[in-house]
């Protein structure tokens, strides 16, 4: 028994109406996302386009999550750095610009790895890091990356949703195309 009539079987003992539900739910994993999650559906005998619209809800929700919390945190510790800032200014006016050892108080650089990705963002921008980003990390990665940076939530969501309508289409054609090859 080969690989498509494995799953084929498979899913064909669960009901119709949760096997969308299967491929959303393996779409929002890491690593499969949306694009293997469709193929897994399309080969397993779900209608492509029932495949494709499962795996990409599933993938964007998951993405939506990470990036409504990853702005909340982002927020959180923009504002807990600027009250420190604030506390460290006031406390080096009041011994001359020094800390409490009387050394000059500097800001901590940004690392190599944050500086290279906004190298990245600026080169290629919001699309171009979300429609290229699956062709190295997971949507949820990606999507994270760009709101620690401070892209506004609508905006990432909005390029992420493309990049995944784009990935999973694609996908989702080359596996009904190679069923059909293999069927056929």
């Amino acid at each position: 028994m080969n690989i498509i009539e494995f799953l084929q079987n498979l899913m064909s003992q669960v009901p119709f109406f949760v096997q969308p539900l299967i491929v959303a739910v393996a779409a929002a994993i890491p690593f499969l996302e949306a694009e293997l999650a469709s193929v897994l559906g399309v080969w397993a005998g779900l209608n492509p386009f029932v495949s494709a619209g499962a795996a990409m809800a599933g993938n964007f929700a998951s993405v939506f999550v990470v990036v409504v919390f990853g702005a909340r945190i982002r927020a959180m510790i923009v504002a807990r750095r600027a009250q420190r800032a604030e506390l460290v200014a006031v406390g080096a006016s009041a011994s001359g610009g020094a800390d409490s050892s009387g050394e000059l108080v500097e800001p901590k650089p940004e690392s190599k790895g944050v500086r290279r990705f906004k190298k990245f963002l600026v080169r290629f921008g919001v699309p171009g890091a979300s429609i290229l980003g699956p062709l190295a990390i997971p949507t949820q990665f990606t999507s994270a990356l760009l709101v620690s940076t401070g892209v506004s939530k609508g905006w990432v969501l909005l390029w992420q949703g493309i990049a995944i309508f784009l990935w999973t289409t694609m996908t989702t054609l080359i596996a009904t195309g190679v069923l059909a090859l293999i069927t056929g």
